[in-house]
């Protein structure tokens, strides 16, 4: 989550004021594929960031689970895309992409 610190100082008070603006959300997910199915989420990042695909929109769903056993679910909506990497370190790994994505807010499923 995407938090910014604001601080204004004003004549005559000892401290500065502080407030919080929430900025949305940000994160990285590393994919490893093994098939050409992945081809079709960058094409479709790719249409999208080149106009040429507008109104389409890439929903993340993921799945936390923690050691206690506790398990939570969000959905992150309309999420946009930085770089697409793709790398592959030997042919006997499976492909890696890294995403770095940002998007306005999440929910709880």
């Amino acid at each position: 989550m995407q938090l910014e610190i604001l601080k204004e100082g004003y004549l005559s008070e000892k401290t500065d004021r502080r407030d919080e603006i929430y900025r949305g959300c940000r994160g990285k997910t590393e994919i490893h594929f093994e098939n050409a199915e992945i081809f079709k989420l960058i094409k479709e990042i790719v249409e999208r960031a080149k106009r040429q695909k507008p109104g389409s929109v890439v929903n993340f769903k993921a799945t936390m689970n923690f050691p206690s056993g506790e398990r939570i679910r969000h959905i992150f909506k309309n999420v946009f895309f930085g770089e697409v990497p793709i790398a592959f370190g030997s042919r006997s790994d499976y492909g890696t992409i890294n995403l770095e994505w940002e998007c306005e807010d999440y929910s709880k499923v």
